[in-house]
């Protein structure tokens, strides 16, 4: 007995001492790394380099343009997970790359050519002595390019070739027609290898070695992947621009989520008393983990990166309420405290696992295909993913085990769950999902509407569908909350648009600002909304219009393409996760089907309220799927339980979704009413620039605790005895 209650004093300790090197580490840093200030932020969040290129061609293909932005965007990848890549105007290209502190290297980076060729000897001839040549392969011939070993040969630094189907045939034809001669691989006009071919090479591969240093090789593979720009690019303009949220956003957020989290402390310990008490130190060094984390990893952190974390901060909470939940069962059982909480953690394991497991094949999916926006929030994410299971099953876990082993083990301490109502969620379940469904093909409707009256089915930020960018010089320097108070409502009266969808930026060192908006009017008339605002600019303000431009979106269909291929890979895959670990593909479906009835409700909003459909959008979005997979799933391992121990009484499946939903409701509850409080009081402090984003989150948490209840237990009821065989009792 002294054993175990010293052993469990030595692990409170062991955690305190953690806990407090962690804070230390977060505050002040070691070695200088670690400080929760030295976390990179993104553009919208503290600004970055604004780099402005002229296309140099007069004749171009859209397709051109649109690979140009694609390799720019790539490039960019190597440095941050987020930026902004668009048409600047006429034959001009702007990139914006967030927290830059190497901005030489940046711009390097970024006017590199990176012209690939495989030459024959005669063409390597004509090559050397300027003479008009034919190259074997190019760049568009390359698949892939990884830095490497060889450790068969002396530890050679090398770069290994992958070869499309096409630049395989190429290569082949080209090795087959040269054995015992030099095939010559240039790079920027510079011979950076000249194999000696031996045979004929038909594997689709090929390396390039006797590289200077691994490092050097994974500079070489990465200029290689990314290739060469359809079009001639001159860098005309280069600045540092403000945050387009603001610098309040940062601080008034940071308190806002201060204050969410010890709100969120305080109902865990109102709620589940002890275990609550140590929840709240467990969330407390999940928290600080989680940034040291992706302050480790480099991650740019922007307002979808913050989404990512508030929803990775939500499942941790759940973790512990579903463990709590079940202490509660087991006390409720008659059980002793010690025995109750074993038995609490071991029965939520499978729960836990399963919801976590199937948002982190979503993180993974969006994080490898994704990009941008969808990158950024799906790294924050996977991080979150992992560290709330870790401080769930073994933080809470050792603690709450230490306190019990401590004589900690009085069952009024720990709270005994009540007799589940006894709902009947199926029988309700059929209304909502009529209900549902009526909705959404009602909100669906007004779209069509709202493009004959307004223009455009959804409101499209200036991400989405482009519009005018106005560089505006004054005689002052203003801040971005004074340009947001004084001048946006001058430019929106004038223009007659709404201010929120007017975003800011300041360009420092000058008085210089630079506003983006949808597509003003300009047909060289007054009563164009061009000429207005410019109008108003002067007489009130004093300023000058001294650029004028119509802007792409920062979207481009690449990045479009990639999403929706992710998005629709993540769902597959969930699907076929659930199937499998259910043994019954009628719960992936119904879960798949559950998804997407949360994402068209919420988007319901966008298309009602006219919200600004851009990357807060679908960070937003992502952020409800999920959310709403983890609580699907919560109640998809309940009712898998029910029917292993409700079988022998010849329960029907009624009564199993019924007792499932019953039983986690407190859960479904406590989860979300957690999750709002946190977004809430970021809604209510946050500056009007998140209060959008905010809002949104707080209804699709409503609309994913609605679905979870409501929907997804009725629909697999429904999916189980319409389209299965089930017997008259509800089992098979």
């Amino acid at each position: 007995m002294k054993k175990t209650k010293r052993n469990a004093v030595l692990v409170i300790i062991a955690f305190l001492l953690v806990l407090g090197v962690a804070i230390y580490t977060a505050i002040f840093g070691v070695a200088d790394r670690g400080k929760v200030e030295y976390i990179k932020l993104g553009l919208d969040l503290k600004g970055g380099l604004s780099v402005t290129y002229k296309i140099q061609e007069d004749d171009y293909s859209d397709k051109d343009l649109e690979d140009t932005k694609y390799k720019i965007e790539k490039r960019v990848e190597a440095y941050t997970n987020e930026y902004s890549v668009y048409e600047d105007g006429d034959k001009k290209i702007t990139a914006e790359i967030p927290g830059v502190t190497n901005a030489d290297e940046i711009l390097e980076a970024l006017n590199i050519e990176g012209k690939l060729e495989f030459l024959d000897p005669d063409n390597y001839t004509k090559w050397s002595q300027g003479q008009e040549y034919e190259a074997a392969l190019t760049g568009d011939d390359i698949k892939n390019a990884t830095a490497g070993i060889d450790s068969d040969n002396g530890n050679d630094n090398v770069v290994q070739l992958a070869f499309t189907d096409e630049g395989a045939q190429k290569f082949a034809d080209v090795t087959a027609a040269n054995v015992g001669k030099v095939v010559y691989i240039i790079y920027d006009n510079k011979v950076v290898s000249a194999p000696t071919v031996q045979s004929a090479i038909t594997g689709g591969s090929a390396e390039i070695n006797k590289i200077g240093s691994y490092e050097e090789a994974e500079q070489l593979a990465t200029t290689i992947r990314i290739g060469a720009l359809p079009l001639t690019l001159k860098q005309v303009r280069s600045n540092i621009v403000g945050a387009t949220l603001g610098s309040d956003a940062i601080s008034t957020s940071l308190k806002a989520g201060a204050i969410g989290i010890a709100l969120v402390f305080l109902i865990m310990i109102i709620v589940f008393r002890i275990p609550g008490l140590v929840a709240s130190f467990a969330l407390a060094f999940y928290t600080i983990l989680d940034l040291l984390v992706i302050n480790l990893f480099n991650v740019t952190l922007t307002l979808p990166g913050i989404a990512g974390v508030i929803l990775s901060v939500g499942m941790a909470v759940d973790a512990n309420v579903i463990i709590f939940t079940r202490i509660k069962e087991e006390l409720a059982d008659g059980k002793s405290v010690k025995q109750a909480v074993k038995g609490g953690f071991h029965n939520a394991l499978s729960a836990i696992i399963d919801g976590n497991v199937t948002t982190l094949i979503a993180a993974l999916v969006l994080g490898i295909f994704g990009t941008g926006t969808i990158k950024g929030f799906a790294i924050t994410l996977a991080i979150g993913v992992v560290l709330s299971v870790f401080t769930a099953l073994a933080v809470s876990q050792s603690l709450l085990t230490a306190l019990v082993n401590l004589g900690v083990a009085d069952a009024k301490y720990f709270g005994v769950a009540r007799e589940p109502k006894k709902t009947n969620f199926v029988k309700a379940g059929k209304f909502c999902m009529l209900g549902s469904l009526i909705v959404i093909i009602a909100c669906f409707c007004m779209m069509p509407v709202n493009n004959k009256s307004k223009g455009s089915p959804l409101n499209f930020s200036v991400e989405f569908a482009g519009g005018t960018s106005l560089t505006v010089g004054f005689d002052k320097e203003y801040s971005l909350s004074e340009a947001e108070s004084d001048i946006v409502p001058v430019i929106a009266e004038a223009a007659g648009i709404g201010e929120a969808g007017i975003s800011v930026q300041t360009v420092s060192g000058t008085n210089e600002i630079v506003f983006k908006m949808p597509e003003l009017s300009d047909d060289g008339t007054d009563d164009s909304q061009m000429s207005k605002v410019r109008a108003a600019l002067t007489d009130k303000l004093g300023a000058d219009v001294k650029e004028a431009n119509v802007i792409s979106g920062s979207v481009s269909s690449e990045m479009s393409k990639n999403a929706i291929f992710s998005v629709i890979l993540a769902a597959i895959l969930m699907l076929i996760y659930i199937a499998i670990r259910f043994h019954d593909v009628k719960f992936g479906a119904s879960a798949v089907i559950a998804l997407l009835h949360d994402v068209a409700m919420v988007f319901c909003l966008y298309i009602i309220l006219r919200l600004t459909v851009g990357n807060t959008c679908i960070a937003c979005l992502l952020t409800i799927v999920g959310y709403s997979i983890n609580a699907t799933i919560i109640i998809f391992d309940r009712i898998r339980e029910n029917i292993d121990i409700m079988r022998p009484k010849k329960a029907t499946y009624k009564d199993i979704v019924n007792l499932s939903i019953n039983q986690t409701f407190s859960r479904t509850i406590y989860t979300s009413l957690t999750t709002f409080v946190t977004i809430f009081v970021l809604y209510i402090m946050g500056v009007a620039s998140i209060k959008e984003f905010a809002l949104t989150l707080m209804a699709g948490i409503i609309i994913g605790a609605y679905s979870s209840v409501c929907i997804t237990g009725p629909l697999w009821y429904t999916m189980k005895t319409k389209l299965g065989k089930a017997r008259k009792d509800g089992l098979e």
